[in-house]
């Protein structure tokens, strides 16, 4: 990580910063909604046939968990308040919230492992190789990341969502496709990444050689 004139470059964790702060604490939450979430995705059943109810508050709580995702990302930068543990926690909760709803889903039968499989690889696969890549440098968020998690977040909410018995089979199919650009996504991007943290090793290592 390059440091200019003194300043943080952007996206680095601040100098003063405490890991003690909101963005961070917003973080913490979303964490700890993650339980909550998945209890109440189960109780709910398959479209909410066992419990409308429960399958909204599922709904709620997904929906609160992401906006929590925009918020202390949105702090933490206008406030400096960049943490290496903020830099950390941060993908690993939205791992953790995304994943957990992936796995409800296919074990209430409305998703098919192989998607949920294919993406939980990726997901993973690519935060544990940042990691290892990390002595080389940082990888930054692409826009065709970003763009995944747009079209990932898109998709569970449709497919969470228990709108199928009152609009009809088109909602499902309407899921379906969103879940489908989200799992296309997904690959590319991830591929993608493999490629920028090759890259990434091969000029670390050819400097050091120089």
């Amino acid at each position: 990580m390059t440091v200019n004139d003194g300043a943080a470059a952007p996206g680095a964790p601040a100098p003063n910063a405490s890991n003690w702060n909101l963005p961070n604490a917003l973080t913490a939450l979303r964490i700890v909604m993650v339980p909550f979430f998945v209890w109440f995705l189960v109780a709910g059943g398959s479209h909410g046939q066992d419990s409308m109810g429960m399958r909204w508050a599922a709904v709620v709580t997904f929906g609160l968990a992401m906006l929590t995702d925009k918020l202390d990302g949105d702090i933490a930068r206008a406030r400096n308040l960049i943490t290496s543990f903020g830099k950390i926690a941060d993908p690993i909760a939205d791992k953790l919230l995304t994943g957990a709803a992936f796995v409800v889903l296919s074990m209430l039968g409305e998703l098919w492992w192989w998607v949920t499989i294919v993406i939980l690889v990726r997901e993973w696969g690519i935060t544990l190789m940042r990691f290892v890549v990390i002595r080389y440098g940082v990888m930054a968020a692409s826009k065709g990341g970003k763009t995944k998690t747009v079209l990932q977040t898109a998709a569970l909410i449709a497919l969470l969502l228990p709108l199928t018995p009152f609009v009809g089979q088109w909602w499902l199919w309407f899921a379906w496709v969103l879940t489908a650009l989200a799992l296309l996504a997904t690959v590319i991007t991830g591929i993608d990444y493999v490629i920028k943290a090759v890259q990434l090793r091969n000029r670390a290592v050819r400097g050091d050689a120089a």
